[in-house]
């Protein structure tokens, strides 16, 4: 039987981080996609990783040219449901791990989207298990895993029982390599912290 081998894509958010946390992957992988946000995902990725053991890579492959929103730190296009919407980004990001996982041996690919992200169409079951049935459709049947997707954020957390001090460095800010405290990164941080009781 084949032994299984995890990846998990870590942005040093709150929900990547309550997974890495969770499932102990194999390796994470954080994304250098062009995103303005890059150099503090970067940073935080390798601290959680460094805590739990988890070896980690950093994929750089820059698209900031394709993005749009507030991620790419440009106006967003006329379909955009919202400010950090980056066109197709959540499919970019799974290639790419994808692409280094099969290098890796990793046959589990594992991503945090939770129930406050469907509003997006890359953030919905539907969309996972379409691009599932892709992944695993080619050579190295990669399979893409999003159990978190009937969780909020909190309950992530509280589920997982992830520890305070690794959720207060997480960095969710969507226009700055610090914090600004006004984007919807920023704010769904801090109801998450309200919601956990963290000061």
């Amino acid at each position: 039987m084949e032994s299984i081998k995890k990846g998990i894509l870590l942005s040093g958010g709150v929900d990547s981080i309550c997974l890495t946390y969770g499932i102990k992957p194999d390796i994470a992988y954080t994304i250098d996609y062009g995103q303005t946000v890059a150099e503090r995902e970067i940073y935080v990725s390798k601290y959680i990783s460094k805590e739990l053991g988890i070896k980690h890579k950093v994929i750089s492959v820059d698209c900031k040219s394709l993005g749009s929103g507030n991620l790419a730190n440009t106006e967003s296009i006329s379909i955009s449901p919202s400010e950090e919407w980056w066109p197709y980004r959540n499919q970019l990001l799974i290639t790419l791990a994808a692409m280094q996982a099969i290098k890796d041996g990793v046959n589990e690919l594992h991503l945090a989207s939770v129930k406050s992200d469907n509003f997006h169409r890359d953030g919905t079951k539907a969309f996972y298990e379409k691009i599932n049935e892709l992944l695993t459709y080619q050579e190295g049947n990669i399979s893409v895993h999003a159990d978190t997707l009937d969780y909020y954020s909190h309950e992530l957390a509280e589920t997982y029982k992830v520890p305070f001090e690794l959720l207060s460095i997480a960095h969710s800010c969507h226009i700055s390599n610090i914090a600004c405290g006004q984007c919807s990164g920023c704010k769904k941080q801090l109801r998450v912290r309200q919601e956990l009781g963290i000061n």
